[in-house]
């Protein structure tokens, strides 16, 4: 799906394959566009859940959300109902399943036909590997999994029918796959711990990014700027900050007074947009939306983000506050590397990000940690204030460095 960070994981990766030599045949859904460099098949669900979800996508692509789109939609949900309750008492499981019986249908003829070197899943959605599985037993081609988020939410029991397909489906790999790799140490340290079996199949590879399609130069102002990227989420929230930034403004008000948080994509969430409204702090969050294509400078809405991010004072990365928060590092991270300014962090239950925000030349701490937050905006201030804002002596983590390893274990598991 456009923009998704799970589609632009892979659909980086691709110009380093073809230039490895790769020939790849990819097999998607419907939902972004078909790229012309290479053979893509896109494929409709073949549940009727999963069909609405994509038939949304499908006609919002060709036609935007105009009446056509709400006529559609409507015939759609309307004659489908019968048929989506029926899936969901039979199955349990998200819509997306059903993608897979697709995948393996055609995925099937393609390894028949033309002998491909290996089946390589990845996601995103489970439904990927869950076609990847099916494909490795019925032809028994090597299959290379990659996982982006964790299968199984960290210290809980799976407790509806989905949540324990994911946890079998994670078992599937562990003990199938021929390579299987996760993007953070404990991530594949948990799915180590529940499946022994996966021994040293299962490795760690950080996805990376690719290089910016536009920069800008950086020049300090009167103001420290922090700027978030990103969509924000009740679990993904500012609100720690906010609570944060209103006790900085009494302990040091002249501080505050020239320290602003820019957020540009998604909006502030609903918790975080409460407390700005009651402690009164509407002019530092600002809510800068999106940024769409510009007909006059003809830079696209990434590009001018990308220049944004080179312009911040510094790139404010929040994780979350749920225990999976300990799996996984935000994409955005990766890019935030690449804009050359300092990364500011509020992290939860996640050493191995600390680390890389830190080694990168930023600033980490734990954002359960109020005090440990409202020393972290001081330092940030009198840094930036003294242009004493450190630079990364590491150079930024790409999308090539994740396809070197790939390559590398796969020609040794060859």
């Amino acid at each position: 799906m456009d923009g998704r960070a799970a589609s632009l994981t892979i659909t980086d990766k691709m110009p380093h394959l073809i230039e490895a030599g790769i020939e790849p045949i990819v097999l998607s859904a419907v939902t972004g566009s078909k790229d012309a460099r290479f053979r893509h098949i896109q494929l409709l669900p073949w549940g009727p859940a999963g069909f609405r979800f994509d038939l949304r996508h499908l006609v919002a692509l060709r036609w935007g959300r105009d009446w056509r789109y709400r006529l559609v939609t409507a015939l759609a949900s309307l004659l489908l109902a019968p048929l989506i309750l029926l899936e969901r008492l039979v199955f349990g499981l998200q819509s997306q399943w059903s993608w897979m019986p697709a995948a393996v249908f055609r995925g099937w003829n393609i390894i028949r036909c033309e002998k491909p070197a290996l089946v390589y899943s990845t996601g995103g959605a489970y439904s990927a590997h869950w076609a990847g599985f099916w494909l490795k037993r019925l032809t028994g081609v090597r299959w290379i999994a990659e996982i982006h988020d964790p299968m199984v939410f960290p210290g809980t029991v799976p407790a509806t029918r989905n949540l324990r397909f994911w946890a079998r489906l994670e078992g599937m790999i562990c003990r199938h796959a021929d390579l299987a790799w996760w993007f953070t140490d404990q991530a594949l340290a948990s799915a180590k711990r529940r499946h022994p079996e996966l021994g040293d199949r299962g490795l760690v590879i950080l996805p990376g990014a690719e290089p910016p399609l536009a920069t800008a130069p950086y020049a300090k102002g009167e103001s420290l700027i922090l700027g978030h990227f990103g969509s924000l989420s009740s679990v993904r929230t500012m609100r720690p900050l906010v609570d944060a930034f209103s006790e900085f403004r009494k302990t040091r008000p002249e501080m505050a007074a020239r320290l602003f948080v820019h957020c540009y994509g998604g909006a502030i969430d609903a918790p975080a947009r409460q407390a700005i409204r009651e402690q009164g702090l509407e002019a530092h969050f600002v809510d800068q939306g999106r940024l769409e294509w510009d007909p006059v400078t003809r830079l696209s809405g990434r590009e001018k983000i990308q220049q944004r991010m080179h312009r911040m004072d510094g790139l404010l990365l929040l994780h979350g506050n749920t225990a999976d928060c300990a799996e996984y590092i935000p994409s955005k991270f990766y890019d935030y590397l690449w804009a050359g300014r300092p990364v500011v962090g509020l992290v939860h239950l996640n050493e191995q990000l600390m680390r890389l925000i830190e080694a990168h030349g930023g600033y980490a701490v734990e954002v359960d940690r109020q005090e440990a937050v409202l020393a972290l905006l001081e330092r940030v201030f009198r840094d930036w204030e003294s242009d004493r804002m450190r630079g990364s002596a590491l150079p930024p983590i790409g999308t090539g460095q994740a396809v070197d390893a790939i390559l590398a274990h796969t020609r040794w598991t060859a």
